[in-house]
């Protein structure tokens, strides 16, 4: 089987100053197979190129929307590109077969702690929860909605040796999507697919090719 060929749709406003989202950026970017496509930077007036980022989305398998938490939701340049880029009889609709059987997740930070997003915790919803409308997104579309990859308490990851971790299950999750070494089935019922990674995994990703 061939690879996938992986979209990585990273939207940070203010890249430079996260330490994580960089990271994650810089690990997506020398994988073989994955693109990394950074929305604020090709698009700093926000003017969308609807016809680019479809074609983008055509020639790629699997789509990861790597981003912040703002307000239980995404940054603004990414409602913008769902609001143009998924048309009607294009992306949905009765002639909207496009996405039909592609893989989506959302890779994201958060300021807050784990312990705060349960049904008993500050935040009164677990992150699943509160991505119901990327889930029901990706459902209209065709498409299978994977788990979401997680970093907490991102604010507080003040070092690199602190991030390293997380980036290498970042490219541990990026290789195992590309090679079509996690299990599907599990990761669209998972709660988070690094927590942990080895729970959806069906091979080994150290024999992945990077």
């Amino acid at each position: 089987m061939a690879p996938r060929r992986i979209l990585v749709l990273l939207a940070h406003p203010v890249l430079e100053r996260s330490r994580v989202n960089r990271r994650l950026a810089d690990v997506a970017k020398s994988i073989d197979d994955v693109t990394l496509h950074d929305l604020y930077e090709t698009y700093p007036s926000l003017r969308i190129d609807v016809k680019r980022e479809q074609e983008l989305l055509l020639s790629h398998d699997a789509f990861v929307f790597q981003h912040p938490f703002y307000w239980y939701s995404v940054p603004s340049i990414l409602k913008e590109w769902q609001d143009l880029v998924l048309e009607h009889n294009w992306a949905y609709g009765s002639k909207g077969h496009f996405l039909k059987g592609k893989l989506t997740l959302n890779a994201i930070t958060t300021g807050g702690p784990e312990a705060a997003y349960n049904p008993n915790g500050f935040n009164r919803f677990t992150i699943r929860q509160l991505l119901s409308p990327w889930d029901q997104t990706a459902h209209l579309c065709g498409m299978k909605f994977l788990a979401p990859f997680v970093v907490h308490s991102a604010l507080r990851l003040d070092n690199d040796e602190h991030v390293a971790p997380f980036a290498d299950q970042y490219r541990r999750m990026l290789l195992a999507l590309r090679d079509d070494l996690i299990d599907l089935e599990k990761a669209e019922k998972a709660e988070r697919l690094n927590h942990p990674l080895d729970a959806v995994l069906r091979g080994d990703v150290k024999e992945a090719r990077a």
